[in-house]
């Protein structure tokens, strides 16, 4: 089953790895199914002066799990931090993916990032690493695991 994911990350530093696992369906074999569909736009539709917030909620609607795909700065974004809590908020599933291996076409590979969802806990103070799954793209094949990835992510927040 494809699942509406509303993916967040860090514009400026990732978007050339961003996009590779955004658009790593494409490259499946003839006939396999679209793993989920992209509810999300890029980054840059929330440097536009207002509304970011609005815009935000408007991305999560309809979505069953938030990917937040990581690099080295992505934990320091606030609106990445943003998206987190919303997702958390709205029972979404949620997972991080780290991409610091995913090879950059310009600059390569990337120093490995903290992990965002170390910066977020629930009311019983368990940090959101501890309940979330946190995979490496490279390291754990994304390529060939991301679509059951977002699928146990949706299933558990029953979704």
């Amino acid at each position: 089953m494809a699942r509406k994911v509303f993916f967040s990350f860090h514009y400026d530093r990732d978007v050339r790895r961003v996009v590779q696992v955004r658009n790593s369906w494409v490259f499946r074999a003839r006939g396999e199914a679209v793993p989920f569909y992209d509810k999300a736009e890029f980054e840059q539709v929330k440097r536009r002066a207002g509304g970011i917030e609005k815009w935000i909620e408007q991305q999560l609607a309809g979505t069953s799990v938030t990917v937040v795909l990581f690099g080295a700065e992505t934990y320091t974004r606030p609106w990445v931090r943003h998206e987190i809590k919303r997702g958390y908020e709205l029972g979404k599933g949620l997972i991080a993916v780290d991409i610091h291996n995913v090879k950059d076409p310009h600059f390569g590979s990337d120093v490995q990032g903290k992990n965002p969802l170390d910066y977020w806990q629930d009311d019983q103070q368990r940090r959101f690493s501890s309940l979330f799954s946190t995979y490496s793209w490279v390291v754990d094949d994304g390529f060939n695991n991301f679509s059951s990835w977002i699928e146990t992510a949706a299933n558990m927040a029953g979704r």
